[in-house]
C-alpha cells in the first residue's frame, strides 16, 4: 500500500474505520479517559454497543456510496476500538505509530491487518517519551498543526494527550513541513471547559475554510494566527454548546464532500449554502457521548490529489 496523505481534504481512497464490536461494559467514571465520557457516564447516558454499531454502520455505508477503500481493525474481546484516529496517523507517506494513553495500548495490535500491507520501512514507532495522538495532528499541506499541553501538570491531566517532545520529535521526522503547535485548554471531567484534541476545536474543511472554535486554546493569539491563515471570511467560529456536541469533528471526502452529524443544523447549513459543499448527514450523537465523533474514528491512509 502506498500512503498517502496530505491534508484533510482531498479525495479520499482508502481509511481505517474503527471497530464498535464488543466494545465491553459501561466503564466506572474513575476508568474513562476524557471529560465527554465521564460526564456521559455520570450521567448514565453512555452508549450501548448496539447504539455505536448502527451510527458506524451508517458512516461507512456513507464511505462506500463515495468508493473508498474501508479498512477496520480485528475486534478484541471487550474493548473499545471505536476512535482510529488516536492509533496512528499518516503524514505524506509515512504512518505514525501513536503512543496512546497505556490503558488503551492494547488497541494496537488488532491493527496488523492495516500494518502488514505497509512497507516497514514507512512505519514509525515513537521514542516513549513522545506523547501524541492523532487527533491533535492536522494536515494543511505544508502546514502540520499540533495540539499540545505543556503545563507543568501535564502528567495530572488523562486529556492532555500530546506533549512538545513529540511536537519536536515529528518537526526532525518531517523536515520539509511547517509545523504549528498550538496550546490547547484541558479539563478532565467538565467537556465545556476543556478540549481532548485539536480536531475538537479547529478542522480544515473545502477550500481553503476552516471550522473554529476559539476558547478551546490557552493562548489567544494561536486563535488568531488561526485567523490569519485562513481570513476571517473563510472561517465559521462555533459557540460552546457547538463544540461541545463536537460540530468541528466531522470528515471531509473530498474537498467538495464532508460526512457530518445530522444535528448539526446551524453549520451543515452554513457549508451547503455558504461553501457550496455536499454535506452527507450520518446519526452520530451516540458515539459523541465518548468523547469523539466522524474524524476520531477514522484513520485516513490514502487520499489523491485530483
Amino acid at each position: 500500500m502506498r500512503l498517502h496523505v496530505t491534508n484533510e481534504t482531498s479525495t479520499l481512497r482508502a481509511v481505517v474505520l474503527g471497530q464498535p464490536g464488543s466494545m465491553g461494559k459501561t466503564p466506572a467514571a474513575d476508568r474513562t479517559y476524557d471529560a465527554k465520557s465521564y460526564e456521559s457516564v455520570m450521567l448514565g447516558i453512555y452508549p450501548s454497543e448496539e447504539e455505536v454499531y448502527r451510527e458506524m454502520s451508517a458512516f461507512e455505508k456513507v464511505l462506500l456510496n463515495y468508493d473508498v477503500q474501508v479498512f477496520r481493525p480485528w475486534t478484541l474481546e471487550n474493548c473499545n476500538q471505536v476512535f482510529a484516529r488516536d492509533v496512528g496517523f499518516v503524514i505524506d507517506d509515512k504512518i505514525i505509530n501513536s503512543n496512546i494513553i497505556p490503558d488503551r495500548e492494547d488497541e494496537k495490535e488488532a491493527y496488523e491487518i492495516v500494518y502488514d500491507q505497509i512497507a516497514f520501512n514507512k512505519i514509525y514507532n515513537l521514542p516513549e517519551k513522545a506523547h501524541v495522538e492523532g487527533g491533535d495532528v492536522v494536515l494543511y499541506n505544508e502546514l502540520v498543526f499540533v495540539g499540545l499541553y505543556t503545563g507543568a501538570d501535564y502528567p495530572d491531566y488523562k486529556t492532555a494527550r500530546t506533549n512538545a517532545y513529540a511536537y519536536h520529535f515529528l518537526k526532525e521526522l518531517f523536515p520539509e513541513k511547517e509545523f504549528i503547535a498550538l496550546e490547547l485548554n484541558k479539563h478532565d471531567t467538565d467537556p465545556r471547559r476543556g478540549v481532548l484534541h485539536l480536531d475538537c476545536t479547529f478542522m480544515p474543511v473545502g477550500h481553503g475554510k476552516a471550522i473554529l472554535y476559539r476558547d478551546g486554546f490557552r493562548n489567544p493569539n494561536d486563535y488568531h494566527l488561526l485567523t490569519e491563515i485562513f481570513g476571517n471570511d473563510n472561517i465559521f467560529e462555533l459557540t460552546q454548546e457547538e463544540m461541545y456536541h463536537m460540530n468541528s469533528n466531522i470528515f471531509s471526502i473530498s474537498p467538495g464532500v464532508v460526512v457530518s452529524e445530522r444535528n448539526f443544523t446551524r453549520l451543515n447549513e452554513h457549508m451547503r449554502t455558504a461553501w457550496g459543499l455536499t454535506v452527507e448527514e450520518v446519526p452520530y450523537s451516540e458515539i459523541s457521548k465518548m468523547g469523539g465523533l466522524l474524524r476520531c474514528s477514522t484513520l485516513p491512509l490514502i487520499r489523491s490529489e485530483d
